[in-house]
């Protein structure tokens, strides 16, 4: 799937390395990482007191651009959690 632009500009603003947060009114702690010189993201959120998991891999493909691919969970799911997510300060 290729994401939105709004969607890349949201996740691309995410601190990198761990770092605690709140989307849809739920706590999490997140760590996004990079990787191939920016060629390739990873983030997981576990939710802080709670069940709920988010894992996706972001590439960057040459010739179609950035593909996301949620770990086993839909892609809305993914979508709504980085659009939704505020970093702590």
């Amino acid at each position: 799937m290729t994401p939105s632009d709004a969607f890349l500009t949201a996740f691309l603003a995410l601190p990198i390395g761990t770092f605690t947060g709140t989307s849809a009114r739920r706590r999490y702690v997140v760590t996004r990482q990079v990787f191939a010189q920016g060629k390739s993201h990873k983030l997981v959120a576990h939710e802080l007191g709670g069940n709920d998991y988010i894992s996706l891999n972001l590439y960057h493909a040459q010739n179609s651009g950035m593909l996301l691919r949620p770990c086993e969970m839909t892609a809305r799911k993914v979508t709504e959690f980085v659009m939704a997510l505020e970093p702590d300060s």
